[in-house]
């Protein structure tokens, strides 16, 4: 089961969104910054890969599939781009040993920018999690999305988290959302099987992504947790008594996500570890301790 937006062939549930994108680069009115805002694995960066293959693979043999909505990975680009050596395309995202997105990151783009094109394509800069953006790199950005050079798209990925004015108000929003029912169909279809068959339903009701479903399914699998007898008290319970937070990131954000949902049943409780949290993640503050209270004064009580 490969999450990876980049190796997403076909792209499902967001056929509407994404031949507006497509309406508006044939017609020339494609904005130079775009910002994509949604919840995380609803399917944002999937998207961004499918536009980009569709204006690159154009005049190529084996061109993008716009009837259907399948990157053809035979066309030359889908290849460039899955090696990471595509002149007309440039990645940016948090490196793995780091929280912020570095300032180093960003001058290396300007760099390349300045250089010549090799063909007459459009170049496009694809940023992975925005809100991770260091407040240098922010202001390095800028500068070059006020007034970038010809024929260059800016697609920033925005996670329903807050942004800085100064960069958002120099894009143009597009929110993607997905009803429930939906996001459930599109991950049957990705996994070829009814997820309610596995996973409980007190879990179902919360709002999740088909990514976000993907790798719960996944850490079910590595961590052995049987998913369809769990309920969200249950599952957080396992995933903070086997320290599974600790070394899987996508299984630390839906923990916060479930502590979330959870909280909401406790009005007394919900505004002070809200509180906690987001203290939390921007002081990096010890997370055992909050876990430890957490456990205690909810799960427990």
């Amino acid at each position: 089961m490969n999450l990876e937006p980049l190796k997403q062939t076909k792209l499902y549930g967001l056929n509407s969104e994404i031949k507006e994108l497509f309406y508006l680069f044939e017609n020339n009115k494609l904005p130079k910054q775009i910002m994509l805002s949604g919840p995380k694995g609803i399917g944002k960066c999937t998207m961004s890969y499918h536009l980009i293959n569709f204006v690159l693979s154009v005049n190529e043999e084996n061109p993008y599939d716009a009837k259907n909505l399948i990157i053809n990975e035979n066309n030359k680009s889908f290849r460039l781009i899955k090696n990471s050596v595509n002149p007309n395309f440039y990645s940016i995202d948090v490196i793995d040993e780091k929280k912020k997105i570095d300032i180093n990151q960003i001058r290396n783009l300007i760099i390349d920018l300045n250089k010549s094109s090799f063909n007459h394509k459009p170049r496009f800069v694809l940023i992975d999690n925005v809100e991770l953006l260091s407040i240098s790199s922010i202001n390095a950005l800028l500068k070059i999305i006020e007034e970038p050079n010809n024929n260059i798209f800016f697609i920033l990925i925005n996670n329903n988290k807050k942004m800085l004015p100064t960069l958002k108000s120099r894009c143009l929003n597009f929110r993607i959302s997905l009803s429930h029912k939906k996001v459930i169909d599109i991950s049957n279809e990705l996994l070829d099987l009814d997820v309610r068959n596995i996973i409980n339903k007190s879990l179902m009701n919360y709002y999740l992504t088909p990514g976000k479903i993907l790798n719960l399914i996944r850490i079910s699998k590595e961590y052995e947790l049987d998913l369809k007898s769990l309920n969200l008290r249950t599952f957080l319970k396992n995933v903070i008594k086997k320290k599974i937070y600790r070394n899987d990131i996508m299984a630390n954000n839906i923990m916060y996500d479930f502590i979330e949902f959870a909280l909401t049943e406790s009005i007394d409780l919900y505004g002070n570890f809200i509180n906690k949290i987001h203290s939390l993640k921007k002081f990096n503050l010890d997370e055992e301790i909050f876990l430890i209270e957490f456990e205690n004064k909810f799960l427990n009580g």
